[in-house]
């Protein structure tokens, strides 16, 4: 079989496709036909060593795919020949990753995935959806009827957070900073859609919703406390889910005598339970037609190196996508 690989971390172009041994599972794995798999930023961070991990060499990156089972050990019980599955979660912490023609995945990782969704969509809301739900419900719990900001609401995580907002019954401000993006929010059914370019944030949020917001959600890389504690009304929690490198200044003494709080967190450390009831509800969400992953382009998985060097360059550019 083909796969994407690569020997040593570095750019673009030390991805390969090329001849790669066939998954050898083990007997808690099932061996998946891939029909399509995702690019995240994750996949270039790790392929290229910015996130350091212990990687098996050659090493195939890719943490998403949608395909048929055509194998399963004898220890697996959830799935079986010939189903329809997508899984997520590979490509890291010592597992190989997903863009490659067939690859063997620990049942823990795999989902059911039921007639109309297709490949496609099913692998494109793989990461990004899981993110969005373990942050919605495991970290801040949103409740019917709160309100909710996503700065970057029309990007991969932040169109997810939209969604999975409106379907759980709450009122959703976010920012775009382009006409498109606006538009898209928009005909998500975005309550209130800011343009960063001509007004504040912080004064928009405010007209919207004097009293503040319950959930702020930052997808930039350079976190903007000072904004977010001043939107927050009292007991208001705020996600954090990029940054790494960041060291903004907090404002400490309106943070604590409102009672707020802050989560931050990364998908690929929730345990096989959390991930398994996340994508349960994702596919149940996108099978009630309330749930619709971005995809930006499609490309056969030889283009692999590609697919990267246009993710960089959409990820790896100022980092302020609002």
């Amino acid at each position: 079989m083909k796969a994407a690989f690569i020997t040593q971390t570095g750019g673009c172009n030390s991805l390969t496709w090329d001849d790669f041994p066939e998954p050898a599972p083990g007997p808690e794995d099932v061996v998946i036909e891939v029909a399509a798999a995702a690019v995240n930023p994750i996949d270039t961070y790790v392929r290229s060593g910015a996130v350091a991990m212990d990687l098996p060499l050659p090493f195939v990156p890719g943490c998403d795919a949608a395909g048929v089972v055509t194998q399963i050990g004898d220890q697996v019980r959830r799935v079986a020949v010939g189903d329809r599955v997508w899984t997520t979660n590979q490509g890291l912490q010592g597992r190989q990753g997903t863009i490659a023609e067939r690859i063997a995945v620990d049942q823990a990782w795999v989902y059911s995935l039921p007639e109309p969704i297709s490949f496609q969509h099913a692998a494109a809301a793989a990461l990004v959806g899981v993110t969005a739900h373990l942050g919605l419900h495991r970290e801040v719990k949103i409740e019917p009827g709160e309100s909710l900001l996503v700065i970057g609401g029309a990007g991969g995580v932040g169109s997810m957070v939209v969604q999975l907002a409106l379907a759980s019954g709450l009122r959703v401000i976010a920012t775009g900073t382009t006409s498109a993006k606006r538009d898209y929010l928009r005909s998500l059914g975005v309550d209130s859609v800011i343009d960063p370019n001509v007004a504040s944030i912080a004064d928009s949020v405010r007209d919207i919703e004097p009293d503040g917001v319950n959930v702020f959600w930052e997808t930039r890389r350079e976190p903007d406390f000072e904004l977010a504690v001043g939107v927050l009304a009292p007991r208001g929690r705020m996600v954090l889910m990029a940054g790494r490198d960041a060291t903004p200044a907090f404002p400490v003494g309106p943070f604590y005598v409102n009672e707020l709080s802050v989560h931050g967190f990364v998908m690929f450390k929730a345990t096989p339970g959390e991930m398994r009831r996340a994508a349960e509800d994702l596919t149940r969400t996108m099978l009630a037609g309330k749930l619709t992953p971005p995809i930006g382009l499609c490309l056969p998985m030889s283009e692999a190196a590609e697919a990267h060097r246009r993710q960089e360059a959409a990820t790896l550019g100022s980092g302020t996508d609002q």
